[in-house]
């Protein structure tokens, strides 16, 4: 698998930076009983392939990366680096892989393995089902 690093200067990789916004619109979203519901009507972000959102804070128990792939797939990822614990983890455009925001650049395909770096374990994914314009995810926690 090709590895390519994300770029960024030195001092968003130092302070673990996310490349990757939270929506524009907050309000998108809803988290309830480990169910996450996304209204992708309102999630522009994610309307293109490579794009990504963040999800944290509200009632989420953890962080979450959401990504939509080159082939219009959707992904969910716990949203931390099992390297350095507190990274965040941002999409590689153009490869189906995600990547630490530290220095060391730990890199993982869209199933969760490490591909790249020092990260001992792989992160965790959720599965995805799409129901009309809904994006619905079971968060186990």
């Amino acid at each position: 698998m090709k590895v390519q690093f994300l770029k960024r200067n030195i001092f968003k990789r130092i302070f673990g930076i996310s490349a990757t916004s939270k929506p524009i619109n907050p309000d998108c979203w809803a988290y309830s009983d480990g169910k996450l519901i996304i209204d992708l009507k309102r999630t522009p972000e994610l309307e293109k392939p490579w794009g990504a959102i963040r999800l944290e804070g509200g009632n989420l128990t953890e962080r979450l990366l959401v990504v939509v792939a080159e082939d219009k797939k959707y992904y969910v990822f716990k949203n931390r680096c099992t390297h350095m614990g507190h990274r965040r983890l941002d999409p590689v455009p153009g490869l189906n892989t995600v990547q630490c925001c530290s220095v060391n650049k730990s890199t993982y395909d869209f199933e969760g393995k490490k591909v790249y770096g020092p990260a001992p374990e792989p992160i965790i994914t959720y599965p995805v089902s799409i129901e009309g314009d809904k994006l619905i995810s079971i968060i186990n926690n």
